[in-house]
C-alpha cells in the first residue's frame, strides 16, 4: 500500500511515524507547511513532519500553496493508493481529492467542531467526551463523509497538552485501522444541522474577567500554554485551580490566602491563583506578588 502523507503540527509527526512502523504501509512523499521563524530569535524551523520523514529517507514537499498547478502536477504525478491528511493547514484542490482516496483525520467528533481549534473548543465548552474522526475528504472544510470516529472520555482538569497527547494516540490507532480495513467501512454523510465551526485561536482569546469561574478555569486548559490567560492590566494567570462554581462574589476581590495560592472571587464561582506573571517579567508565586503589591483579603487582584 502507497501513501502521500500531508500534515504539519507535531501530533501529524506521530501519525506519520505510526505509518511508517507498519508492515506493509509505504510512505511515497510527505507535504508539509514552509519552515518557519521560531522564538525571539526568530530561528528557522522545520515542522517536525520534516524531520521524520527525511529521517526515514522519504521526499519532502513544502508548497506555499497548494493549489498552485505546478504541486497540483506534482502530487497527481505520484501513484499512491491513498492520501492520508492530519492537520495540513490547506484546503485540498478537487484535482487532488480525485486523485486517491483522501482520509483526514479531525480532532473532534464531527460534524460538531469543524475547523481550526476543535481541541480546545472541547476544553472551552466542558465537554466530557470527545474524539477523532477519519472522514472522506471533500471540498468543504471537514464536512466529509464519516468512514469512523474514536472516542476518548475528557475529565474535568484535562489540561489541553494532555489531550492533544491522548488525540494524537487514539488517531493513529484509527489511522492504520482504516488504511488497513479501508473497503470494510461504508462513509456516512454528516448531519449538516448539527455542525458547530471553531476559528483559529488568537492571542486576544486569552484576556479573562472574574465573571465566571468554570470559564475561566476552562480557558486555563485550553490555553494553556498559548495563549495562556491573562487580565486586562497583563497580568497572566500562569497556574490556577478550580475553587467553586456557583458562589456569588465582588469581582476579582481576594476572598482568601492560603500558604500556596490566593483565593480570588467571580461574580460566578472563585478560582485560587497559584503563579502569576508580570508583563515584562519573569513567572512567580501569587503570595509574593501580592506581598510585593501590598493586596490583602478584600481588594481587588488587578
Amino acid at each position: 500500500m502507497k501513501i502521500i502523507f500531508m500534515g504539519t503540527p507535531d501530533y501529524a509527526g506521530h501519525i506519520l511515524q505510526k505509518i511508517i512502523d507498519t508492515k506493509d504501509i509505504e510512505v511515497v512523499a510527505v507535504y508539509t507547511q514552509p519552515d518557519k521563524p521560531v522564538g525571539r530569535k526568530k530561528v528557522l524551523t522545520s515542522p517536525v513532519v520534516k524531520t521524520i520523514a527525511l529521517q526515514n529517507g522519504i521526499v519532502v514537499h513544502q508548497p506555499n500553496r497548494l493549489r498552485d498547478e505546478s504541486t497540483i502536477k506534482e502530487v497527481t504525478g505520484t501513484e499512491c493508493d491513498y492520501i492520508v491528511v492530519a492537520a495540513y493547514g490547506q484546503i485540498l484542490p478537487l484535482e487532488i481529492l480525485q486523485h486517491a482516496p483522501c482520509i483526514n483525520l479531525h480532532a473532534s467528533i464531527l460534524p460538531q467542531y469543524r475547523g481550526a481549534s476543535p481541541i480546545q473548543q472541547t476544553l472551552l465548552n466542558g465537554d466530557s467526551k470527545t474524539g477523532v474522526t477519519a472522514m472522506l475528504m471533500d471540498e468543504g472544510l471537514d464536512t466529509g463523509d464519516i468512514i469512523k470516529i474514536k472516542e476518548i472520555d475528557v475529565n474535568k482538569t484535562e489540561m489541553a497538552e494532555s489531550l492533544f497527547d491522548r488525540l494524537s494516540d487514539a488517531a493513529c490507532e484509527l489511522t492504520i485501522d482504516v488504511l488497513e480495513n479501508f473497503n470494510s467501512y461504508i462513509p456516512i454523510k454528516q448531519d449538516d444541522s448539527l455542525s458547530s465551526h471553531c476559528k483559529k485561536i488568537s492571542k486576544q482569546d486569552g484576556e479573562v474577567e472574574f465573571d465566571d469561574a468554570t470559564a475561566i478555569f476552562n480557558k486555563y486548559r485550553a490555553f494553556t500554554p498559548w495563549p495562556g490567560i491573562y487580565l486586562s492590566s497583563g497580568l497572566k494567570l500562569k497556574k490556577i485551580e478550580l475553587v467553586d462554581e456557583v458562589s456569588q462574589n465582588e469581582s476579582g476581590k481576594i476572598l482568601d490566602i492560603e500558604k500556596e495560592g490566593v483565593v480570588i472571587g467571580c461574580k460566578r464561582g472563585s478560582i485560587k491563583v497559584l503563579s502569576v506573571q508580570p508583563e515584562s517579567k519573569n513567572e512567580m508565586d501569587v503570595i509574593s506578588y501580592i506581598n510585593g503589591k501590598r493586596l490583602n483579603i478584600a481588594d481587588t487582584l488587578s
